[in-house]
């Protein structure tokens, strides 16, 4: 297994897994960040098998959720971005590595798209959750239909039986 942070959270991948995380790569920051006016990017590509996976964390366990964009909305904004980002990062990332992981993701016959939500256990209407989930995952369904028609949301609780990696804090 090996160990990405990510905010408060520690993921643990499967060695077979391929990480790359994409919004802290050299090619991100000092390449893609500011191209067109600025791009946004995801916290995490994935690659398994035959697919990649497109990860999002959102932790909003300590705050409120502040943005005055639709989550949803910020999500599809940053997979059409990154995916951009790695298209043009096959050809020229400076990095030999980053090049090699983005080609290798563009490979995969398919994108499976994940958000890492987490939120507070005990909400109250004092205290509402920031997002909530069966409405942010139908309005995944229809911003991201194109690229992934069955988009997941997952916390620490049931990322253990959907997925093959962990969160811990």
């Amino acid at each position: 297994m090996r160990d990405f942070k990510e905010g408060s959270l520690t993921f643990r991948f499967p060695e077979g897994m391929r990480v790359f995380k994409y919004d802290d790569s050299t090619f991100y920051r000092k390449q893609f960040h500011a191209a067109f006016g600025g791009n946004k990017a995801l916290d995490f590509i994935l690659m398994e098998k035959g697919q990649t996976w497109l990860m999002e964390v959102k932790d909003y366990r300590g705050r409120t959720r502040t943005k005055a964009l639709d989550l949803a909305d910020e999500l599809a904004f940053k997979v059409r971005d990154t995916l951009a980002g790695l298209t043009v990062a096959q050809n020229t990332a400076s990095n030999g590595e980053e090049k090699e992981l983005a080609a290798l993701a563009l490979a995969k016959k398919g994108f499976r798209i994940v958000l890492h939500l987490e939120q507070a256990k005990n909400h109250s209407k004092l205290f509402p959750q920031a997002v909530d989930p069966a409405n942010l995952l139908i309005k995944m369904k229809q911003k991201l239909k194109t690229i992934d028609p069955h988009p997941r949301i997952v916390n620490q609780a049931r990322l253990k039986t959907e997925l093959p990696w962990d969160a811990l804090d």
